[in-house]
């Protein structure tokens, strides 16, 4: 299958340019920016991505250019553009501050055929603080702000240094981020590359990804059995159904329920579940959770045991199915990318990411490996799944237990669960002036427990001194970066009046309008 090859120098927006050039129906990879696929025949074009460093740094980041300009097309951002500059002769210099923000392309040449389309004084965003202030022999500007001359350049072909074959490919560079929704042609200007430039065919979709990965999994698993833990989310849910269609019966999913889900969830997905066809197992294992949280109230120490005991009792529930030889996980690409960054240093661990215990014997499948969530629900909807799966929001894997300050008892998440219900199903009942529910505009919502907290209220004639809850929704395209939802004051007024009227144990509501960063989405 055709691919553009993304390579990685630590930019914070790296994977939205790989999810940029998916909505293309392009199949991409993001790679470590020195490991190139020199063999791969496969490969159409590749993307240089930006960098926390500069050029000028002792440790920046470099890669050998002679792997593939000339021969294949080749598009510089940022750092990739300026790294072009500085290897093939052009100079890059410290600017007295960083360019940063909105800025509008003044001049443009939109007779070259990566600004095909493009209107006058378009809107780009910069993020540098170095800047190109000369380009290397050969290169002809094609785009500048106010500021910047050199805000977009290229090289014929022909003109390269050592290009001896009349098969020579050209090279783009750009100084702006066209994945950032503030570059408003940015899609286009990617989609001229990858379509245009490279000849993508636009291959790459849900039905063809359900298509090959179903072919695949038959041929990865034959007639062996496979368990796949299940956790109700998207992910997980999708791995499962596309499972079930390669292999049926073969797949027995285990869905463990630690007691802190939201209210009736268990019994909910159980049903889901059962409603398309999967073979599953429900495990109630909230006693044994509940037992060995009590009286903890540090987050890391939570979020520990909650693990440990998981891999117990999943472990314990899979011994059971003595012939399974598989293991399959709802792992999806951005898992796989912030697990390890290019340094090797580890940024976010996952639940889903990082081996097997040894002790299951067991080989490890992950049909969702290369999609990021947006891929994830439209094979979903390929799937033929419910939209109320679908469009579930992300929900921690220790659930309610991170979303209660202190420690963890019953009565807690039972206070939790019941001002969560009221708010999430308030979120799923309000339709906003543009006819959608806020469910679905927001990314992710949740309540949270101030339970080391106590405030004074006033509940008929009697003084109350009870525990405030605070609601959370943010917006967000992949969580790596997150706004607080703007809720309407009505919705709000009502949400919170139900909540303080029908929750025993909560006397005030707060709304957190926070975003991330600095802050992150769960608040432990």
């Amino acid at each position: 299958m055709q691919k553009i090859i993304i390579l990685d120098f630590g930019s914070q927006t790296t994977q939205l340019i790989g999810r940029r050039v998916r909505e293309l129906d392009t199949f991409c990879e993001i790679m470590p920016y020195n490991k190139f696929p020199k063999d791969d025949p496969d490969v159409i074009g590749v993307i240089l991505s930006g960098s926390p460093y500069s050029v000028h740094d002792p440790e920046a980041f470099k890669v050998d250019l002679s792997q593939f300009v000339g021969r294949l097309p080749v598009l510089g951002i940022c750092y990739g553009a300026q790294f072009l500059s500085h290897t093939l002769g052009g100079k890059v210099e410290k600017t007295d501050s960083r360019e940063y923000g909105r800025a509008n392309l003044q001049t443009v040449d939109v007779a070259n055929p990566l600004f095909k389309g493009f209107e006058a004084n378009s809107q780009v965003w910069m993020s540098h603080g170095d800047t190109i202030t000369a380009i290397p022999e050969g290169f002809q500007v094609i785009g500048s702000t106010k500021d910047v001359k050199n805000a977009a350049f290229w090289c014929p072909a022909e003109k390269l240094p050592n290009c001896k074959s009349s098969n020579c490919k050209s090279v783009w560079a750009v100084q702006f981020h066209p994945e950032v929704y503030h570059t408003t042609q940015g899609k286009q200007l990617l989609k001229n590359f990858v379509v245009d430039i490279c000849g993508s065919k636009q291959e790459w979709s849900a039905a063809s990804f359900v298509d090959s990965t179903v072919a695949e999994l038959k041929a990865q698993l034959g007639q062996d059995r496979v368990i796949l833990g299940l956790s109700g989310g998207v992910d997980s849910s999708v791995a499962a159904v596309l499972l079930n269609r390669a292999i049926g019966s073969n797949l027995t999913c285990i869905f463990v329920d630690h007691g802190m889900l939201r209210k009736n969830e268990f019994k909910q997905v159980m049903d889901d579940y059962r409603c398309l066809g999967l073979n599953v197992i429900g495990v109630d294992a909230s006693e044994k959770f509940f037992s060995d949280l009590a009286g903890v109230t540090d987050p890391e120490q939570k979020r520990k045991i909650i693990g440990r005991d998981f891999v117990e009792v999943f472990n314990a529930e899979a011994k059971k199915i003595t012939d399974a030889r598989w293991l399959a996980q709802g792992t999806i690409y951005p898992d796989r990318i912030e697990s390890l960054n290019i340094t090797g240093k580890v940024i976010k661990s996952h639940h889903n990411v990082g081996g097997l215990p040894k002790e299951m014997h067991l080989q490890l499948c992950e049909p969702l490996k290369w999609l990021f969530k947006d891929e994830v629900r439209r094979v979903g909807r390929q799937l033929g799944m419910p939209e109320h799966l679908i469009t579930r929001h992300p929900f921690p894997g220790p659930g309610l237990a991170v979303r209660i300050l202190g420690d963890i008892t019953p009565e807690k998440v039972r206070i939790l669960q019941d001002a969560d219900d009221i708010y999430i199903r308030g979120l799923r009942e309000y339709v906003d002036t543009d006819g959608e529910t806020l469910y679905n505009k927001v990314w992710q919502a949740g309540a949270i427990l101030l339970s080391t907290v106590r405030s004074v209220g006033v509940m008929g004639d009697e003084r109350t001194y009870e525990h405030p809850v605070a609601l959370r929704a943010v917006t967000s395209t992949d969580a790596m970066t997150a706004d607080w939802a703007h809720l309407p004051y009505d919705f709000m007024a009502r949400v919170s009046n139900e909540i303080i009227n029908k929750v025993r144990g909560v006397n005030r509501v707060c709304y957190d309008i926070s975003s991330k960063p600095p802050a992150t989405i769960e608040w432990e």
